[in-house]
């Protein structure tokens, strides 16, 4: 079987890279060949991260996803991350679409409600049905989350299947969670990982952030952002894939704050994944799926308040021996639901069932 993966970016993009490229291998192995065919370019998506959008990138981006369609007849499946040209209206990517071609659609994040949710009428008018109607016409709809399939349920999707987004174990080794006795004075780390355009989750915990780091109670390290020219008392590590798994392991208590809102709660929770797999403790706000990943004190704590979050990091920063029982939970929950060893097989399956769907066009209402 023959799968053309039409992702939003290339290898550098997260998204992109948990979803799909860490899977080829296991597919390959099943039968399933894949061939790549990001829209965004790494030098588009460095450009993101420093601030900086690219305009001309976007079009050849755009020229050649159209390109790759055209002659996109030989493959089996078409695995679509999301949609296939952002904010471009239903009706061209019904016209792109092979007419005999099966498509998924991958979410790992509630993109619809960039359209179905914009302050522009126009906007809303024009793209705020266009997820709805790609998903009707779905083979499958493979959501990252059940805020995701709800919506994709709601729309009309003919089958749904819930895959999280997952880490590979081997990336991951066991032994990476920190002893009780490590270095013992050496002052408690609390970490965060992420994008640019994540970073303003961070914000409204500055305060609390600084106090404590004054009180030599604990550090905090950001990985991935230039923490200090967006004003967060945090100290800045550069993020690469080869350093990401050390980056992490220096923590010793993972965080991830989130605002309640629709987008938010579409989102996967995949850094707390990364922390539970280096056997941290992990603090978060209990947005979507956050709450099904953290058991509140048995891997780590749900906060939904300034005072709540004050509370479980002067809990789990006096507590050494409370953080290692918590990791080591976490680590355990990953194990049995969270990792590509478990997710790969039930992916393979879905594609190749799908792959033998009778195929409907999107309905462009």
């Amino acid at each position: 079987m023959k799968c053309l993966v039409l992702s939003r970016y290339g290898f550098s993009g997260a998204s992109s890279r948990m979803r799909f490229y860490q899977y080829l291998p296991w597919l390959e192995n099943t039968g399933i060949h894949v061939v790549m065919s990001p829209l965004f370019s790494d030098e588009y998506v460095a450009g993101i991260q420093a601030g900086r959008k690219n305009l001309a990138l976007v079009g050849r981006a755009y020229v050649h996803r159209i390109r790759e369609l055209i002659t996109s007849k030989q493959f089996d499946l078409l695995w679509i991350e999301k949609e296939l040209l952002p904010w471009v209206p239903l009706g061209l990517e019904n016209l792109l679409l092979p007419v005999s071609i099966p498509y998924i659609l991958d979410y790992d994040d509630a993109v619809f409600h960039c359209y179905d949710q914009h302050h522009n009428p126009i906007v809303k008018s024009l793209l705020g049905n266009k997820h709805p109607s790609l998903i009707r016409g779905a083979a499958l709809i493979i959501a990252g989350n059940d805020y995701l399939a709800d919506f994709a349920r709601q729309s009309g999707a003919k089958h749904v299947e819930i895959v999280p987004t997952v880490i590979d174990l081997e990336r991951y080794p066991a032994h990476s969670q920190k002893s009780v006795t490590e270095t013992p004075m050496t002052t408690p780390c609390v970490g965060w990982i992420g994008q640019r355009s994540t970073a303003s989750f961070l914000t409204p915990y500055r305060q609390l952030f600084k106090s404590i780091s004054s009180s030599r109670k604990a550090r905090f390290i950001a990985v991935g952002i230039d923490a200090q020219s967006l004003g967060l008392p945090m100290e800045s590590v550069q993020w690469t894939e080869k350093t990401e798994v050390a980056s992490i392991a220096r923590f010793d208590i993972g965080i991830m704050p989130l605002e309640d809102e629709a987008f938010a709660r579409g989102k996967c929770g995949y850094k707390l994944i990364q922390y539970m797999a280096c056997g941290l403790p992990v603090i978060a706000s209990p947005v979507g799926v956050n709450c099904q990943i953290v058991e509140h004190g048995v891997n780590g704590f749900l906060a939904e308040t300034l005072e709540q979050w004050q509370e479980a990091l002067q809990t789990l920063l006096a507590d050494a021996e409370l953080r290692k029982r918590m990791g080591l939970a976490g680590r355990e929950k990953v194990e049995r639901q969270y990792c590509l060893q478990v997710a790969a097989p039930i992916m393979s399956q879905l594609l190749l069932d799908a792959s033998e769907t009778q195929v409907f066009k999107p309905v462009h209402l």
